[in-house]
């Protein structure tokens, strides 16, 4: 992962979604055509996988960066976990964008919304959502909610979707997910610790004139979702939470 998040997360990863208003085609050489030809570019991407609503494309998990490629009814997911830089982070992403509607059939009219996903998971002990609320609410209006003597938090999931002026085509949203189980102690107490996950999504939502605008696309997103990163999710989200887990809240 960047060196920046490596003090600040236990994994950094970077997804992207395409979904159609259309179904995708399913049939067995318009998919292994497509994984074929994302393999010659990505040749650890060997792994062949199907389940019941999507077939799947992988590179080993234990085998440095891990990226995937999964294509559903309709939308065509991939993803890169842990990657040294932004640029290889992107590197997938851009390939499907290029490759997908060749194999697929994906028409400029059929694009429902491209979606970008900045992903980072901080392993915590623990009640989640106390560490979350200890990290984020404390002065704020909202912690008076929770001003009840003996309260413990139980669900404390952040959630903060934008639109910027001028770019009404765009939505922007901040998350904090935890996991279950952390605090109503229903988790095996041998179970390693879990994540808690915070995400910013762009999501770019219309059709296109031409399918080629989609790298363009891609490259705006790309920038503002880096902005954001550095501007927002470190300080506001990833930082509060890391100091919080450190303190053994």
């Amino acid at each position: 992962m960047t060196e920046s998040f490596r003090a600040l997360c236990s994994d950094f990863y970077i997804n992207q979604k395409i979904a159609v208003k259309m179904d995708l085609p399913r049939g067995r050489d318009t998919v292994l055509e497509l994984f074929e030809r994302v393999r010659k570019q990505f040749p650890t991407m060997s792994t062949f996988r199907r389940y019941k609503e999507e077939l799947a494309l992988e590179s080993p998990q234990s085998d440095g960066v891990h990226r995937w490629l999964a294509v559903r009814p309709s939308n065509i997911r991939s993803g890169v976990v842990n990657p040294a830089e932004h640029s290889e982070g992107y590197s997938l992403h851009r390939h499907v964008l290029d490759a997908a509607p060749f194999f697929l059939s994906i028409s400029p009219l059929d694009i429902d919304y491209i979606e970008l996903l900045y992903g980072f998971d901080l392993v915590a002990g623990g009640n989640h959502d106390a560490i979350v609320y200890e990290a984020l609410l404390p002065g704020s209006p909202l912690a008076q909610l929770a001003d009840i003597h003996g309260a413990v938090s139980v669900d404390c999931q952040p959630l903060l979707g934008l639109r910027i002026a001028g770019r009404e085509d765009t939505e922007i949203y901040f998350e904090v997910k935890t996991r279950a189980g952390t605090a109503t102690g229903f988790r095996d107490a041998d179970a390693p610790p879990e994540p808690i996950s915070v995400y910013l999504t762009l999501r770019r939502f219309g059709s296109v004139s031409d399918i080629k605008e989609l790298g363009d696309i891609f490259t705006k997103m790309s920038r503002l979702g880096e902005e954001l990163v550095e501007s927002k999710v470190v300080p506001t989200l990833l930082v509060p939470i890391r100091d919080a887990i450190g303190s053994g809240h």
